[in-house]
């Protein structure tokens, strides 16, 4: 008998059972698939490529889950960004931006003056916000919706934690002082007239707003993009605060090093499992079958797979409440997000800033190819309408260009983030459109390198349904359900239910798709695990 059964041995899930086996809880981690990490890995896809497949850099992972874990005693290493971004332009201008603020100012003062004077209040702004929020990722959220008791009994020390918690939110608020208006702005609002406020040179706003739409089914003149620009101040990367990195090795490292941890604390973990069924008796868990025929007794499960996985998958039919039923089936998946992996011979060499013999600043950070707002604005356009955009927008990285142990010397691996593809096509299907979207794609990179094309020796196309079939994620989306202000926070999964508990007694949620969400980040398996313990063993 074990204490509690993980679902899923992605990043939250390692986290969740450390935490669990670290006061004593007999826990077994279940992987469907033969290598840990979920979306967090890495792959050998070619011969000396070691590709991380789907999430590609690291900046959220909470401090206190690196030295809980002791990650670094298990080899995980950051290795930073610097220069942390560059947008070719078309007119022989470039912009490089990174850690050095006056280096920042005199990249942007290339394109407007006024801009480079407004770029370290801006950044001071949401550094500011950001500190105030941070602690809000590690609580669990306060409900404190007036829902009727046939929607959930509540207990009164739940109801006085939730009061505290509120509380100490509100205090913590107050520090923003004269800034509220736009932090409430930044939490609630689109993203782009907030860049159209600060700045003037679209080649900024533009770099700024795909930062903005990363992961989401939305343009920057949407409401709730703004929330995004808040995650580069956010977290750190390797004791670095608000840096954005690479992982050596890979994310798979990280992973890994997650891994180690648990195992020295006690976990057990399987690999190649696969869960066909959460075993509930009497509205309480009693264990999980497997697709082998096998059945494991828990007093406890925690699902790190989505909240459409866990509930309408994995639990029996009319198990669940009717009315959670109805709130869990009207989450938000929907996702045009792509990842291309693609083995080159030599590095991109961009007409507004050449070299391609070593690595340049130019391809340590992350690659913006599309430098207007408009350019933005009109690939959503396309795929609103149920059509890959004409015209994506790439977020590009090049990890070999900092860690030389994922390539072959001379040879790098180019990793592409795509918007816009919507998982709901208008017409024909994934399987047989994603080749000719990826050629769109490195021909749209060729605009500013013209030598990629010819550079490419091998390819990996991941289209949303390819996300959603290897990874289990629902839609294609990879932060678990689309982050929209009403499935942040005491929304999230669903009203009420915020607080990593079901309406199972014994069944938890410790993915991203509890709060806080998606990113590399760790939280939502530490809150799950607190909560867990909290309850004690059923």
């Amino acid at each position: 008998m074990y204490d509690c059964v993980i679902i899923g041995a992605g990043h939250n899930g390692l986290v969740c059972a450390h935490q669990l086996a670290k006061q004593g809880w007999k826990v077994l981690v279940l992987e469907r698939r033969d290598l840990i990490g979920g979306a967090c890995v890495t792959e050998e896809l070619w011969p000396g490529f070691k590709v991380s497949t789907a999430s590609y850099l690291v900046s959220l992972l909470l401090p206190e889950i690196e030295e809980e874990m002791q990650l670094s005693r298990h080899g995980y290493r950051v290795l930073p960004r610097n220069p942390s971004s560059f947008t070719p332009g078309t007119d022989g201008r470039s912009l490089l931006l990174g850690p050095d603020l006056k280096q920042n100012q005199q990249q942007i003062s290339q394109f407007s003056t006024r801009d480079a004077e407004q770029f370290p209040r801006y950044e001071a702004m949401l550094e500011k916000i950001a500190e105030c929020l941070e602690p809000a990722l590690m609580q669990t959220p306060p409900d404190l919706l007036p829902l009727p008791a046939s929607w959930r009994s509540v207990g009164f020390r739940k109801k006085f934690r939730d009061t505290k918690t509120a509380y100490h939110l509100h205090q913590s608020l107050k520090h923003l002082g004269e800034t509220i208006p736009e932090a409430i702005e930044l939490l609630t609002g689109p993203a782009l007239p907030i860049l159209n406020r600060w700045f003037e040179s679209d080649i900024l706003k533009a770099t700024l707003a795909t930062d903005a739409i990363i992961g989401t089914f939305q343009p920057p003149s949407a409401p709730g993009t703004a929330y995004v620009l808040l995650h580069h101040v956010m977290g750190s990367a390797g004791g670095a605060r608000g840096v954005w990195g690479y992982v050596e090795g890979g994310m798979g490292a990280l992973s890994q090093a997650m891994a180690a941890s648990a195992i020295a604390a006690g976990v057990e973990i399987r690999t190649g499992i696969t869960v066909e069924e959460i075993l509930i008796s009497g509205q309480q868990i009693s264990g999980v079958r497997l697709s082998t025929g096998e059945t494991i007794a828990t007093r406890s499960v925690a699902s790190n797979a989505d909240a459409h996985v866990t509930f309408e998958k994995l639990i029996p039919a009319g198990t669940l409440p009717e009315t959670f039923e109805k709130a869990v089936n009207r989450i938000d998946y929907s996702s045009a997000s792509m990842k291309i992996n693609v083995a080159v011979s030599e590095l991109p060499d961009f007409t507004c800033l050449p070299g391609c013999q070593e690595p340049q600043p130019q391809h340590r950070g992350t690659i913006h190819i599309g430098a207007t707002c408009e350019e933005i604005e009109r690939a959503y356009d396309d795929a609103k309408y149920g059509k890959p955009s004409q015209k994506p927008i790439i977020e590009m990285t090049i990890p070999s260009a900092v860690d030389t142990t994922l390539a072959p010397p001379g040879q790098h691996i180019l990793s592409l983030f795509v918007q816009y593809a919507p998982y709901q096509l208008a017409s024909g299907n994934w399987d047989e459109i994603k080749e000719g979207f990826a050629d769109r794609c490195i021909n749209r990179i060729a605009e500013f390198a013209p030598n990629v094309p010819a550079s490419v020796l091998h390819r990996q196309v991941l289209s949303p349904l390819d996300l959603e079939r290897i990874f289990s994620l629902t839609g294609g989306n990879i932060f678990q359900g689309a982050m929209p202000t009403h499935q942040l926070y005491n929304m999230r999964p669903v009203p009420g239910w915020s607080d990593y508990r079901t309406p199972i007694k014994g069944l938890y949620l410790c993915g991203s798709a509890a709060h806080p969400g998606g990113g590399v980040m760790g939280a939502c398996g530490r809150n799950a695990a607190r909560e867990i313990l909290r309850d004690g063993k059923p």
